[in-house]
Parts: C-alpha cells; sequence; structure tokens
C-alpha cells in the first residue's frame, strides 16, 4: 500500500469525523492540489491522461483546474492507485446486463474513508432513530453495488451508535435474469406492523424500487398510511427496466399509497465512481448538495467552463474522498446550477443508462 496515500486518507478521516469538517476554500484547494499531485504521481492510468491534456501538479494551481476523468474512462481503464493484489472490493456501475460496468477499486483503508463520508453526510439527512426498511438485496446477493454497501454500511454505523435503524431488513431479491426483485409481501407486512404500532420507519430504495412497489399497491387496492416522522429516501434510477416517472409525480404517488409527507421524501445523488453522495435540501426545486470534503461545477459542453446561475449543463465532481481513485470525475449526468449545488435534469444525449435497480449480481 501506498504509504504517502494511506497517510492522506487518514488524515482525511480524521477531519470528516471531527465534525465540522473544514468548509473553507483555502483547505479544500490545498487538500484537492496536494490529492491531485498524488493521484498524478501514482495512478498510472490517470497520469497519461493528465499529460495528454499537459495538465501536471506544475501547472495546475486551483482544484477547479484539475483535470476531471469522465465516467466512461473507468470501464476501459484501471483508474486505481491501489495494486492489483491489495485490491479487497470493486463497485461496479449499473446498467442492462450488455453494458461494460465501470470498476471502482478499494482496499481497507479507502473502504474506511468512503464509509466515513457516507455516514456522517448521510446522517445529517436521514433520521437513524428508526428501523429502516431496505428495498434492495442483501450485500452478500450483489457484493458489487456501492448502493447496497453504503445500505450495510448505516446499518453497521447504526448499531455501533445505538440508532434504531441498526434494525434494518432488505427485502430485495435477485431474479433469474440477474434484475433486482422484491418480496412485496413481506414489505407490507411489515408497513402494516408499522402502521399498527404508530412507530416512524425509513423506506430506502431506488425509484425503480419504489415504481414497483407502488405498482403493486395499486394493483390490490392498498393504501397504508405510516406513522407521521416516517421517511423515504430514493436514488433514482429506472433505465430500460420500467415506465419512468417524474419526480413530482413519484414523489405524489409515495403520499398516496404511503402516507408519507412530501418533506419527508429524501432523494440522494450518487455513483460507483464516488465515494461522497449529495442529498437534496428540499422545498420546489429539489436542489441537491455534496459535503464540504467535495465540490461539483456545472459545465458547458460547448466551452468547459461554469454555467451561469439557472442554466444547464455537465455536472462535475471533484471528492476528496476518492483518495486512491481519482477525485475529479466528469459525469454524463445533466444539471441546473442552483448555488453552489445542483438540480438534477437528466443525462446527456446519448449517454448510456443507468440506475442502481438495474446492477446484476
Amino acid at each position: 500500500m501506498n504509504q504517502q496515500l494511506a497517510s492522506f486518507a487518514a488524515r482525511l478521516r480524521g477531519l470528516i469525523d471531527l465534525q465540522p469538517f473544514p468548509a473553507d476554500e483555502a483547505t479544500f484547494e490545498s487538500l484537492a492540489l496536494e490529492l491531485f499531485a498524488l493521484q498524478f504521481q501514482h495512478n498510472p492510468a490517470y497520469q497519461k491522461i493528465c499529460a495528454a491534456w499537459r495538465l501536471t501538479p506544475e501547472n495546475v494551481r486551483s482544484w477547479t483546474q484539475i483535470p476531471a476523468v469522465p465516467t466512461g474512462a473507468f470501464k476501459e481503464l484501471e483508474l486505481s492507485s491501489i495494486a492489483p493484489a491489495s485490491r479487497t472490493a470493486v463497485f461496479h456501475s449499473s446498467g442492462t446486463t450488455e453494458q461494460k460496468p465501470s470498476r471502482h477499486f478499494h482496499c481497507p483503508e479507502s473502504l474506511s474513508v468512503y464509509e466515513s463520508s457516507l455516514w456522517q453526510w448521510f446522517k445529517g439527512h436521514v433520521s437513524t432513530q428508526q428501523p429502516f426498511i431496505f428495498l434492495t438485496p442483501a450485500p452478500a446477493a450483489v457484493p458489487h453495488s456501492s448502493l447496497v454497501h453504503m445500505f450495510e454500511t448505516v446499518q453497521t454505523k447504526a448499531a455501533e451508535t445505538g440508532c434504531a435503524a441498526a434494525s434494518a431488513k432488505f427485502f430485495g431479491g435477485i431474479g433469474a435474469d440477474g434484475a433486482w426483485t422484491m418480496d412485496f409481501a413481506a414489505v407490507v407486512q411489515t408497513l402494516n406492523a408499522a402502521c399498527a404500532s404508530g412507530k416512524p420507519v425509513t423506506l430506502l430504495g431506488t425509484a425503480f424500487s419504489f415504481v414497483h412497489l407502488l405498482d403493486f399497491l395499486a394493483e390490490n387496492r392498498v393504501r397504508l398510511k405510516l406513522p407521521a416522522q416516517s421517511q423515504v429516501m430514493e436514488t433514482g434510477g429506472y433505465k430500460n427496466r420500467s415506465r419512468t416517472l417524474p419526480k413530482n409525480e413519484l414523489h405524489a404517488l409515495i403520499t398516496e399509497y404511503l402516507g408519507v409527507r412530501r418533506e419527508n421524501i429524501i432523494c440522494e445523488y450518487g455513483m460507483s465512481e464516488l465515494s461522497s453522495q449529495a442529498y437534496d435540501s428540499g422545498g420546489s426545486s429539489r436542489a441537491f448538495h455534496f459535503p464540504p470534503w467535495a465540490r461539483v461545477q456545472i459545465i458547458s459542453p460547448e466551452t468547459s467552463k461554469p454555467v451561469a446561475e439557472g442554466e444547464t449543463g455537465l455536472v462535475r465532481i471533484l471528492d476528496l474522498a476518492n483518495v486512491f481513485s481519482v477525485a475529479a470525475i466528469q459525469t454524463e449526468d445533466l444539471g441546473i446550477r442552483r448555488g453552489d449545488g445542483f438540480e438534477l435534469a437528466g443525462r446527456a444525449q446519448l449517454a448510456e443508462p443507468r440506475g442502481c435497480s438495474l446492477m446484476t449480481a
């Protein structure tokens, strides 16, 4: 294991766990440039990309100039500074089975940063004081799913801190075609028990999972009214498997059939190539914000420059928690700039469909 990167990872994890993370621009700039220099030195594939663009630690002066790698490159290149023998996990991007997935390699040190990052930002947006209902397969069934690893992590962290969320259950499975399935009867039984007890619960899953659950409830003429503080966390993802619903319509149906209030529906934005996630701020715009150890830019595809407030461009992210991979990621997602956050506006034309609910075993 590279000791320079391991030392940076340990220092960053300490800052994340310290709370509040130092959010000033000078600290972020210093950490970002230090990490870029380390990744340029120790990540051979990334170094070749940077050299081709003539962007190196010698001439990059700001985090906004750090070369961002397209997510598609993770399909073709091993964008990792972790030696093959030291890799203990790999997360794959979701998509149809015909598509080649992106790969994000991990080791114990990188997973430690990943888990600190996700937990600290997650617990600030989703209540951990009530049981979780995961509408996904269990971790053993989908070992390459970053989303399910995230769910397993929050369950473990909740147990370590004595939170009620530790009493979580996974209600998904894997079908013969590799697609995710769900035990609808067991979910409804658990939700009915919550209604009877008056104790709130939190449902977590992809938008695709919620569409299937809502369709089951509609077909069986079942309407529930979960206890007042119940929450839903949905992560997006319909692609090529089912009808898609505008977010407002999906959320309206969740309120209609589950009785969860609009203000208690939380949206999450993440991907296998990242180690941090963004959550929306509620309200009419549903703007996403990353934690202070990450930054987002909305970039014009024509000029590669940041767009103005309210304009649409490609979402570009610099995630310090991606210590052993590549910190700067150019996504294929379109976003509308909303201050230091963004409103998701769909996928760029010709981009491959993604969605965690398409993850195969």
